[in-house]
């Protein structure tokens, strides 16, 4: 893996500019590796742009207006409501300077950058819109798009890019999915006054999470206005005076003002031309080894557009990916991957997390212990008047932590510290030769042992 080819334009070429790329463009960088760095959309990449970072600037409004809610006649007198121009004036603020700043950031560390479509080449070079250039190893990091659902009418159907674009609200949404896209935005446009519905075509959403911290945060949206349609398989969407009809061949129909598409996403590799150069991937993503080394073994990939069972497609997967590929890279470490525990969480008030080993896999195994515990009249939730807040732990029989399932308006925080105390294999023991500050949510942890 050693540099300096003089038959090659770059030691490395990175195709995508988004979190994975860029970290490791710069860890390339600084050991001295002559890199470039290609992107044809929007520099930074999809959580920046059009993903969790303008998402969480949404959940904000989402955040002060439920608490102010949930403090109604505890201290708290009035109505609060989200003006939904302004949060966008917020949001645009943010992620227009996204772009420029990131190809500035770029050329400061001098790490060059190309800008158009790129595409492989038999000969192992990429073409970057009509410029042909070349390099000792390739790295994937193309990443996802929304997958868009092929029925009669589908192009009416809008996707989380257009939801997170959208200077005005409708005021009627309907979002058709039930993973954790869905239902984040379906939170956010009911908190911001539009008369929301969710379509599933099963009646068991959120798969991955413990299924009764989802009945548990399913009855709140209920409670917050959400309205669930379960079992219904979309095969027509219709443009009519009154708006847009969704309906399908049982008879179901439903009239609303626009419809957000959140049905998956698949991998960003199609037009790649990846068959040429021997790379196997699907709409699933890039298949590679425990070294992210693809079946080409001059082509590396990272990132969401990796096919990797049971490893979460998020950001900071994409970051860790980076730093452990510059370590191969750079010949400081030839170790396969292993990854962490890692955590996801659903955005939204309440927020819902999981990490580790599920509730569900535990249940079948006699080595491990799950432990229900509701923390609603907790201080930590009592003093917010947090209408729901439970956490579900599952222990081995040394008493380690080796997974957890959340649902509070901290459930994010919550879920950190149990993500570190289930990678430090920590017992009550670790924890109790510890002072936490008091009282928050970090000084609940004793208590889920």
């Amino acid at each position: 893996m050693n540099g300096g080819n003089d038959m090659s334009d770059y030691d490395q070429l990175i195709l995508g500019g988004g979190p994975g790329g860029l970290a490791l463009a710069y860890e390339l960088k600084a050991a001295g590796k002559k890199v470039a760095v290609v992107e044809e959309n929007l520099w930074g990449g999809t959580c920046p742009n059009r993903g969790c970072d303008p998402k969480k600037i949404l959940v904000a409004a989402v955040e002060a207006k439920r608490h102010a809610e949930y403090m109604q006649g505890e201290g708290i007198d009035g109505t609060t409501s989200i003006n939904w121009p302004d949060l966008m004036r917020n949001k645009f603020a943010y992620t227009d300077a996204i772009p420029s700043g990131t190809l500035s950031g770029l050329q400061q560390a001098h790490i060059e950058t190309l800008t158009g479509h790129a595409r492989f080449n038999a000969d192992g070079s990429v073409n970057v819109d009509d410029q042909t250039v070349t390099a000792e190893q390739m790295i994937i990091a193309t990443g996802q798009r929304p997958a868009r659902l092929n029925i009669d009418g589908g192009e009416l159907i809008q996707t989380s890019t257009d939801f997170l674009n959208m200077r005005e609200l409708p005021k009627r949404l309907t979002f058709i999915g039930g993973g954790y896209i869905a239902f984040e935005l379906a939170d956010i446009a009911n908190a911001a006054g539009a008369e929301v519905h969710m379509l599933l075509h099963n009646d068991r959403p959120l798969k991955a999470f413990d299924q009764e911290l989802v009945s548990d945060l399913v009855n709140q949206l209920w409670a917050d206005g959400v309205k669930f349609e379960l079992n219904v398989d979309v095969t027509h969407v219709a443009k009519t005076d009154e708006g847009l009809v969704i309906s399908n061949d049982d008879g179901f129909t439903l009239t609303t003002n626009a419809v957000i598409g959140a049905t998956g996403r698949i991998a960003n590799v199609d037009t790649l031309n990846l068959a040429a150069v021997g790379v196997q991937a699907d709409a699933k993503g890039v298949v590679v080894n425990d070294h992210l080394q693809t079946t080409n073994p001059r082509i590396y990939a990272l990132g969401d557009v990796v096919a990797k069972p049971g490893v979460p497609k998020l950001t900071p997967v994409a970051g860790f990916d980076a730093r452990y590929l510059a370590g191969q890279l750079t010949g400081t470490t030839t170790a396969p991957i292993a990854y962490p525990a890692i955590p996801t969480v659903i955005f939204g008030v309440p927020r819902l997390a999981t990490v580790g080993i599920s509730t569900a896999a535990a249940t079948d195994d006699a080595k491990l212990r799950i432990k229900t515990i509701d923390m609603t009249h907790w201080y930590t939730y009592n003093r917010i008047h947090d209408p729901k807040a439970k956490v579900k732990v599952v222990l081995n029989q040394a008493g380690e932590l080796v997974g957890a399932s959340v649902l509070s308006s901290v459930a994010d925080e919550m879920i950190n510290y149990l993500t570190f105390l289930i990678n430090r294999h920590a017992t009550a023991q670790a924890l109790n030769d510890m002072v936490l500050a008091y009282p928050t949510p970090a000084s609940d942890l004793g208590y889920v042992f």
